[in-house]
C-alpha cells in the first residue's frame, strides 16, 4: 500500500550547527530488577560466579565446534536451569560470543532476551519496564526499544510483576555479562500466544534488530523422561530447530519449555536466512542428576550476513561491497557531468548488474566536504530502480540542491559520498503527542511529517545532530513550513522508515 505521492523528492538538511539538547521526551522508571535466583540457580558471590562460569567455559573449549568464518553471530538458544545442571551447555554460547567471527562482525550493544512464562499463565508477552536488571556481576540497563516495544500492540504489554518472579531471563544474563563488555537489554517474558500472534510478535521484534543486536531465546528441552528416551526426543527437537521449522516447534508438546521464544527466533531466522549451528547438547543425567528423570539442554548459535539491517528483505542483501559499488556509480555520474574521467573497476560493474539493484527503492545521495553538508537530495517513493535512483540523486545533490551552488571540479576530489537505501515508509499509529514521543526511535527511524500539503523528512542519520525528540520534531516542522509545535496537533501525520547507508572511505 502506498501512503505517499508518487514523486515525492525531499531535501534533507542535517542542521550541523544546531545546538543539541539531550533527552528523549518521556519519563523514566528508575526501578532496578534485583536478582531473584542468585544463591539458588547460581552463586550470589561475584567472584564465585565468575569462577564457576570460567570453569564451564574451560571445559567447553575442549568441544570441537566449527563456527562460520565469514558470518556474524545473530542469535543464540541458551538453557536456563540451575548452573550445576545446564551451565556447561550454556558456556558453549560463550564460545560463540567470544569467537573471532563475533568480534570481527560487530560489537554487540543490544541483546533481546525472550524467555517463557513459567508461573503466571498470561496470554501476552510482558516487556520489563524497569531501568535495569541486576545480577551479581553488575547492572544491565534496559534499551530504549523495550519501552517502544511495550506500546506496539496488545501482544506486548508492560510487565506488572511477572518479570520479577520469572527465572528464564535472569539465569542466562551472567553468561552474557561474562562474554560481553557492555550491552543494553530488552527482556521479554512470553506467555501463551496464538500462532497468528506469534507471527506478529516475530515481526515486531525483527524491526528492533540492527547490526549490533543479539537475539537470545531462553529454553530448556524435554522434561522428566528417562535418559534414553529424553536423548532421542531432544535430538528430534534439535533437528527441527536446525531445519528452522518454527511451525513444528510451536506446536510441540514437552519438547521445549521455551517453545514460543524459540519459534519466534526461528521465524526471524527463516526470513533473514540465518544459519543455525549446534554448539552442545546435554541433559541433567549427564551433569548433576540421576538418569531416571532428566531435563534436556542445548546451545545453538545462528549466523547471518556481516552487515545486518532491518526487516526489509532487499536491504538485508546489500553488503558493504555492494554499497561501495553504488558509491562508485554515484561518483562516476558526477564526474561525467563535470567532464572528468572516472572509471569503475570491472568487478564493481558486475555487482551493479545484479538483479537486486533493478528493484525499485527510495534512495538518497548526500555529499559532504570536511564533514560539512554540501548537498543532499533523494526520493522517498520507490518510483525507479536503485541504480537509476542513485544516478539521478547524485546529479541532483551535486548540481540542483538550491541551498548550494553547483559542485565545481575542484570540489570533486574533496567531497565524500553517502548512499542511503530506504525501506517502504509506514504510518506510525499514536494517540497523542506524548504517545508519539514514546514511539519514536532515535537513530533507527527516518521520519516523515505531513500536514495537508506540507511535508518534510529527516533521515535516521539526523538524530546524531538532534537526539532530543522534541527538538527533532520541531526542526522537522520548521522544514515543512509549519509552526515548530505543529507536531503536537491532532491532525498531524507521521510515517517512519529505516535506512541502510554506506559512507565513502
Amino acid at each position: 500500500m502506498k501512503y505517499l505521492p508518487l514523486t515525492l523528492n525531499i531535501l534533507i538538511c542535517v542542521f550541523l550547527c544546531m545546538p543539541v539538547a539531550v533527552g528523549n521526551g518521556s519519563e523514566k522508571n528508575n526501578e532496578i530488577r534485583k536478582p531473584q535466583f542468585a544463591g539458588r540457580f547460581y552463586p550470589d558471590d561475584p567472584a564465585g560466579l565468575k569462577s564457576m562460569i570460567q570453569g564451564f567455559v574451560t571445559k567447553a573449549e575442549k568441544t570441537e565446534i566449527r563456527l562460520p568464518e565469514t558470518k556474524a553471530l545473530k542469535a543464540l538458544i541458551m538453557p536456563h536451569a540451575g548452573y550445576i545442571y545446564s551451565g556447561l551447555t550454556a558456556a558453549h554460547a560463550c564460545l560463540a560470543l567470544e569467537s573471532r567471527t563475533a568480534k570481527a562482525a560487530h560489537d554487540i550493544k543490544k541483546v533481546i532476551v525472550m524467555g517463557p512464562d513459567h508461573r503466571t499463565g498470561m496470554d501476552h508477552c510482558a516487556v520489563s519496564c524497569v531501568a535495569a536488571y541486576q545480577t551479581p556481576l553488575g547492572q544491565i540497563p534496559l534499551h530504549r526499544d523495550a519501552e517502544f516495544l511495550a506500546g506496539q500492540s496488545d501482544i506486548f504489554q508492560k510487565a506488572l510483576g511477572c518479570d520479577k518472579t520469572e527465572h528464564s531471563i535472569e539465569v542466562v544474563l551472567p553468561f552474557l555479562q561474562f562474554s560481553l563488555d557492555h550491552f543494553e537489554l530488552i527482556p521479554i517474558v512470553m506467555g501463551q500466544i496464538s500462532r497468528k500472534d506469534l507471527k506478529v510478535c516475530a515481526g515486531s521484534i525483527e524491526k528492533l534488530i540492527d547490526k549490533d543486536t543479539l537475539v537470545v531465546a531462553s529454553s530448556d528441552l524435554s522434561h522428566y523422561f528417562p535418559w534414553a528416551e529424553a536423548v532421542k526426543r531432544d535430538r528430534q527437537t534439535i533437528e527441527m530447530i536446525l531445519k528452522l521449522d518454527s511451525e513444528q516447534v510451536a506446536s510441540s508438546y514437552n519438547r521445549l519449555c521455551g517453545c514460543l521464544p524459540v519459534a519466534v527466533l526461528l521465524d526471524i531466522a527463516q526470513r533473514n536466512q540465518w544459519q543455525p549451528v549446534l554448539l552442545h547438547y546435554s541433559n541433567s543425567g549427564d551433569t548433576a542428576g540421576d538418569k531416571k528423570s532428566v531435563v534436556g539442554y542445548t546451545a545453538i548459535a545462528f549466523y547471518g550476513e556481516l552487515f545486518m539491517t532491518h526487516s526489509d528483505s532487499l536491504t538485508k542483501k546489500t553488503s558493504p561491497e555492494k554499497g561501495r559499488a553504488l558509491i562508485l556509480l554515484a561518483r562516476k555520474k558526477i564526474a561525467e557531468k563535470l567532464g572528468l574521467e572516472f572509471s569503475i573497476p570491472e568487478e564493481m560493474n558486475s555487482i551493479l548488474e545484479e538483479d537486486m539493484f533493478k528493484a525499485k527503492r527510495g534512495t538518497f545521495v548526500t555529499l559532504t566536504i570536511n564533514t560539512r553538508l554540501r548537498g543532499c537530495i533523494g526520493s522517498l517513493s520507490a518510483d525507479e530502480s536503485i541504480v537509476q535512483g542513485v544516478k539521478h540523486n547524485a546529479v541532483n545533490a551535486s548540481f540542483h540542491d538550491p541551498r548550494f551552488p553547483p559542485l565545481s571540479k575542484n570540489e570533486f576530489k574533496k567531497m565524500d559520498i553517502e548512499i542511503s537505501l530506504l525501506t517502504e515508509p509506514e504510518p506510525l499509529g499514536f494517540s497523542d503527542s506524548k504517545d508519539l514521543l514514546e514511539k519514536l526511535r532515535p537513530e533507527i527511524d527516518g521520519v516523515i511529517l505531513r500536514k495537508g500539503r506540507r511535508s518534510a523528512t529527516f533521515l535516521p542519520q539526523v538524530w546524531e545532530q538532534l537526539p532530543d525528540k522534541k527538538r527533532f520534531l520541531a526542526h522537522l516542522c520548521t522544514k515543512a513550513g509549519l509552526d515548530a509545535n505543529a507536531w503536537q496537533l491532532p491532525d498531524i501525520e507521521i510515517l517512519t522508515y529505516q535506512v541502510q547507508y554506506f559512507k565513502e572511505e
